[in-house]
């Protein structure tokens, strides 16, 4: 990826302050980008990387089918797996399915609307990786996530650079970092989500019973009255 090691410089550096935060038992890295980033900070001491590529993972399997129980993971990191994934819907369901209630969801990718993302709108640029991929909006991804009753507890941006030119190397570049973090903090190139599994415990309903009506005591004279019998 271009400028590969930048970006996962600048992920870390958003990920650091949330690594000591989190508490638990299991923490899942989803995908190879994600097994990369740096959690040894973490109190965490279980953390598994699940990829395809045995080289750098713990469990093979697909992401998007993930062989763990429901409600049994803490922790999950999704970086940069839905611009390459078939159905990034489904990825965000089946992580949803194993994070137990109250637990704790990080996604990072890349934003359409920065500099990077307009590297879309040149056609040579179009064939290259990473904008040959899909690039999903912070807001959809946060639609996603809200529609699964997660809290969204960090939106934020990092990668002020257009991702095409050596970032160390490149003036432009450098003025363009230092312009997004003082004026365009929106358009970042590299978005970062923190978002909270939250669960609703169901309460019930008692069902209201229909009651008989009371009649009210009603006050009857009891003089009785006199009638005359007439014989013949």
């Amino acid at each position: 990826m271009p400028n590969g090691l930048y970006i996962l410089e600048q992920i870390n550096e958003q990920l650091a302050p949330w690594c000591a935060k989190f508490f638990g038992y299991h923490l899942i890295k989803l995908g190879e980008l994600s097994a990369e980033l740096d959690t040894s900070n973490c109190t965490i001491k279980r953390q598994t990387r699940i990829t395809q590529h045995p080289s750098k993972a713990d469990i093979i399997a697909d992401i998007d089918d993930l062989p763990l129980l429901e409600h049994s993971v803490d922790v999950c990191l999704l970086s940069h797996t839905f611009e390459f994934s078939l159905d990034p819907h489904h990825v965000v369901r089946e992580a949803n399915r194993i994070l137990i209630p109250n637990g704790y969801l990080v996604i990072t990718g890349f934003n359409p609307f920065s500099l990077a993302g307009l590297n879309k709108l040149i056609p040579y640029r179009r064939a290259k990786m990473p904008w040959n991929e899909r690039f999903f909006t912070p807001m959809r991804v946060k639609d996603w996530l809200h529609l699964m009753g997660f809290e969204i507890l960090a939106d934020q941006r990092c990668v002020y650079s257009m991702l095409s030119t050596p970032v160390n190397q490149s003036y432009f570049t450098k003025k363009c970092r230092q312009w997004g973090q003082r004026y365009g903090s929106s358009f970042g190139s590299v978005y970062f989500i923190v978002a909270k599994k939250r669960v609703l415990p169901l309460t019930p309903i008692k069902p209201k019973w229909q009651l008989r009506p009371q009649f009210a005591s009603v006050n009857v004279s009891t003089r009785a009255s006199r009638t005359r019998v007439t014989k013949y």
